[in-house]
């Protein structure tokens, strides 16, 4: 049985902060009929000896979620740095002292049906975040399935945009493989590629490299993917490349793993009931999962631009929405 999420107190809901009961909207509304939206996907990492929550590429998250919305052609009133302090604000009135996930969502707000067109649609933009721990629990030796669902073409749906309709590709792939007994799936595009998992990038280890499906493989451009490339770059000199890659490729990698911000860094050690490699954690994972552990929480100075702390930015007189009472 899921776990229920627990609810927020607050909701960044049409410009303001108000109590997340407040944040509705009515059944007919168009996001909610016909997918119309799009969301991002953002975590805090409470760093204890700073006593501080870090907030982990926000800037980069929030552009993405702009052209998402760009993509769906969604105009909305705000620039990355409105969002980001609507965000700090968020988070102060919510009082997180702890890891958290973000959720801003922008989605077609007029309470219509019949008009599909999106061209000069109203829009409304929320944000909500919650306390949150992991999201694929076992996350150090994950039995994965290749989907029988084929990942979206980004000629039906706009791949690399998080749209809040395409979701049920991966809500119907993420639902056979539990029902399977799988912790989740893994995607092959329309010419037979890896495409990537439910929710997060694939990477796989081979002959010494790590290599990762490139953006044109109908993946979703992600912020942790873009970050793992440069850590294995810079940090643990360790050839990556992006290019497509075969499913047969799987059985042969020495390790396979995901990243994205909800899941962060999962082993995955068997495939379809095939061991990955030695079938435990390989040295690339294992080295990948303790350098990210210590940068998104601030404590790698080289990558601390990386890392946003919402209460010092706030001792820093960042501007901030108003709050409804």
């Amino acid at each position: 049985m899921t776990t229920p999420t627990p609810l927020p107190e607050y909701a960044f809901f049409d410009g303001r902060i108000v109590p997340y009961r407040e944040a509705r909207v009515g059944v007919m509304t168009h996001g909610l009929q016909y997918g119309t939206g799009c969301f991002g996907g953002l975590r805090g990492f409470w760093n204890r000896a700073e006593e501080e929550l870090f907030v982990f590429r926000p800037h980069d998250h929030f552009q993405r979620f702009l052209e998402s919305a760009r993509l769906l052609s969604l105009e909305l009133p705000y620039s990355v740095d409105d969002l980001v302090a609507a965000l700090g604000s968020l988070l102060r009135q919510e009082g997180l002292r702890a890891d958290c996930y973000i959720r801003p969502l922008a989605f077609a707000a007029e309470e219509r049906i019949g008009a599909l067109g999106l061209e000069g649609m109203r829009s409304a933009v929320s944000i909500v975040a919650i306390p949150f721990s992991k999201y694929i629990e076992n996350d150090l030796g994950a039995h994965v399935k290749i989907s029988a669902w084929r990942r979206i073409d980004d000629n039906m749906i706009p791949a690399r945009g998080k749209v809040s309709g395409a979701y049920v590709n991966t809500a119907l792939a993420k639902t056979d493989a539990q029902r399977g007994g799988f912790d989740d799936a893994i995607f092959l595009d329309q010419n037979g590629h890896v495409s990537e998992a439910s929710a997060a990038n694939l990477f796989i280890v081979r002959n010494g490299a790590v290599a990762t499906p490139p953006v044109t493989d109908n993946i979703l451009e992600g912020i942790t993917r873009r970050s793992i490339l440069d850590m294995l770059r810079e940090e643990l000199a360790i050839p990556a490349i992006e290019r497509s890659i075969d499913r047969t490729e799987l059985s042969l990698a020495d390790e396979v793993f995901l990243a994205g911000t909800g899941v962060q860094i999962v082993s995955v050690t068997r495939i379809d009931h095939r061991p990955v490699g030695t079938g435990r954690m390989g040295p690339v994972t294992a080295s990948l999962r303790k350098l990210n552990a210590e940068i998104v929480r601030g404590e790698v100075p080289r990558y601390r631009r990386w890392c946003w702390p919402v209460y010092a930015s706030a001792a820093a007189g960042a501007p901030a929405p108003a709050i409804a009472r």
